[in-house]
């Protein structure tokens, strides 16, 4: 079994550099050293690969290239990377210079790809990706529509480089842009170009980074640097691939950050399920303070800035800027009025600036290229790009970077590749729990994702979750689960937050389970109303925004839970049942041998029939079904 590299023994050990000069140049020696068209193999270990074995992937692969050895006439490098974003193909790898794409590999294969691949230049058709509805299978990276639509900015090394190696950063652009401030830059002059680039937060609020920097940087007392990478949003796992695949970007962005602010004591705030994401910017850490890039006198310029990681206990509501800091100082977890701004009374009561993973990550490319750059990507509003994990109903799920403006049609479609089993897309959730349902087929199928548009119609972007929703969703059973959610991460501090979620939670139960009463959605409607009017905190003051928007535009769904008791969509099981249309069943069988209960029974050939007395409402017959001969009544 494959273990996690020790990052210990993974440290580089180089001489501290002592000047931005000696940084420049031993960057050069590094970018000297690389060849564009030299063979690697990079194999994904992320989280999502991680999990169904890519490090066991990693070990044969290595292995398999030694065994090799004189075979081969250039010795391929075999690479640990971060997440390359196509979640839903792991373990995957890719094959440079051919720029291969290689999805679903198992350990076993790894002799086999060395084999053909590396010594004989043959392509194995089976590792391949294929488009739904295609029998056109797509070699090559680039010319695959999930990678090809998109445009990286933030994930542009992420699935390049090796999270654990800082010389693979830096040869890759890592702290060229801290360099540059240093030498070049006055701290206003930094802030200055964040303003120009519009750049807003991406944790979910959307204010203004530049904004707040020069809040900040105004304030009298000591200053720190935060980021917020408590990723809590059921679906999410945007900043942990980021964290996991490049943590010199997040790293580069708060020291940039700390130098245009005056500060030099920074804190990463990580929650506690993302090992991984923990170990690298750990290995990060150490790695940039041997070498002179954090810490004290960074690259000989007198300026000093420590990092160090913090882990949370896993509460959704410590995602709250607030609550965050108070869970950094030790104390419980929750948020304080808002009428206090952490810029000026932050962490420990000193001028405190936090933003979240993917804000610091898109610092560095910013210095380097303008803030009218950046502008050039995403809208008047929306400037820039943003990262979404693309999640749910959707045959291509995975980690998407597009320009801000992209149209949920683009995003769904042509890049996550449609709907399963031929299903009509029904919805899109933005926003995490405290986001909105988006009625899809319908007008909102071609808006605009950006921070006016989603809340316009009664959602919000927030870090990121897009959660894809077929015909055979429940919105009640949506809200619910959200709202389930949000009861048991409340902090319980505010009345209209501990009260309303909890009674909302009652009634929208009681509606799943046949018991819906007439004035249910009016009810509902005013709780929640109440709740985001007078909550404390932003998780109160959003909270009830799954059960307005879905009762706004699925209000029928509803009724017919209250009124007709039945579940439209056969989700809730105490509302529906399966039945066989005996003119479409062609008794091929295979609802009968899929069935758990054994509740159903025909002869080959002839119609079958489910005895509802067995029938457990599994949806295995259904699922199941080619002839669409199961119904939901």
């Amino acid at each position: 079994m494959a273990t996690e590299p020790n990052t210990a023994s993974d440290t580089v050990r180089t001489a501290q550099l002592a000047s931005i000069e000696a940084f420049t140049r031993y960057r050069e020696t590094l970018i000297d050293t690389l060849d564009s068209n030299a063979p690697r193999i990079l194999v994904c270990c992320g989280t999502g690969c991680k999990a169904i074995g890519s490090l066991n992937l990693l070990a044969s692969m290595k292995a398999a290239v030694e065994k090799a050895g004189a075979d081969i006439r250039v010795m391929p490098e075999v690479k640990r990377t971060g997440c390359h974003g196509f979640c839903s193909r792991g373990p995957l790898l890719t094959i440079l210079p051919q720029n291969l794409f290689y999805q679903r590999v198992k350990p076993e294969d790894a002799e086999e790809i060395v084999q053909k691949t590396i010594l004989g230049g043959e392509i194995i058709p089976r590792f391949l990706f294929k488009p739904q509805d295609s029998k056109e299978s797509i070699e090559k990276v680039s010319d695959i529509p999930f990678f090809a639509r998109q445009t990286k900015l933030v994930l542009k090394r992420v699935g390049k480089i090796d999270p654990f190696d800082i010389q693979d950063a830096i040869a890759n652009g890592a702290y060229e842009a801290l360099a540059y401030v240093l030498k070049e830059t006055t701290p206003q002059q930094v802030i200055e170009e964040i303003k120009v680039s519009k750049l807003r937060g991406r944790g979910g609020a959307g204010f203004p980074t530049g904004i707040k920097w020069e809040s900040c940087a105004k304030q009298s007392g000591r200053h720190y640097v935060i980021c917020n990478g408590d990723e809590g949003d059921p679906g999410a796992f945007m900043d942990a691939s980021v964290m996991e695949g490049d943590p010199h970007a997040v790293l580069e962005g708060m020291a940039i950050a700390a130098y245009a602010i005056g500060s030099d004591r920074g804190f990463l705030y990580v929650r506690m399920e993302y090992p991984l994401a923990v170990q690298t910017l750990s290995n990060a850490i150490r790695q940039a303070e041997n070498m002179g890039l954090l810490g004290l006198n960074i690259l000989g310029t007198g300026f000093n800035f420590r990092v160090s990681v913090s882990t949370g206990a896993g509460a959704f509501v410590c995602g709250e800027s607030s609550a965050l800091m108070s869970s950094l100082e030790g104390k419980v977890g929750r948020p304080r009025a808002k009428y206090i701004r952490s810029t000026e009374k932050g962490f420990r009561d000193s001028p405190s600036n936090l933003n979240n993973v993917e804000t610091y990550a898109n610092i560095p490319e910013i210095i380097l290229r303008g803030g009218q750059w950046y502008t050039t990507f995403g809208t008047e509003r929306s400037a820039g790009t943003k990262v979404f994990s693309l999640t749910g109903n959707v045959n291509n799920v995975g980690l998407v970077e597009v320009p801000m403006g992209t149209s949920l049609r683009e995003i769904v479609f042509n890049i996550g590749g449609g709907i399963p089993n031929k299903k009509q897309l029904k919805a899109v959730q933005t926003g995490g729990p405290s986001g909105g349902c988006i009625p899809i087929p319908g007008r909102f199928i071609d808006i605009n994702v950006g921070f006016g548009k989603l809340a316009e119609i009664g959602s919000m972007m927030g870090s990121g979750g897009m959660i894809v929703m077929d015909e055979n969703t429940c919105m009640v059973e949506v809200s619910r689960y959200f709202i389930n959610f949000l009861v048991e991460e409340s902090c319980g501090q505010c009345t209209p937050c501990r009260e309303g979620l909890t009674h909302m939670r009652q009634i929208l139960t009681r509606i799943t389970e046949g018991n819906g009463r007439e004035g249910d959605i009016e009810l509902l409607e005013e709780i929640g109303t109440y709740t985001n009017s007078f909550s404390l905190c932003g998780l109160g003051t959003s909270a009830a925004n799954p059960v307005l928007s879905t009762i706004k535009y699925f209000r029928e769904e509803y009724e017919s839970h209250i009124r007709d008791k039945k579940c439209p969509a056969g989700v809730c099981k105490t509302l529906f049942h399966y039945e066989i249309v005996p003119e479409t069943c062609t008794g091929c069988g295979v609802c009968k041998k899929r069935c758990p209960a054994k509740a159903i029974s025909g002869e080959k050939k002839k119609p079958h029939t489910i005895h509802q007395d067995l029938c457990i409402k599994c949806m295995e017959c259904y699922k199941g079904c080619k002839f669409d001969a199961i119904r939901i009544l």
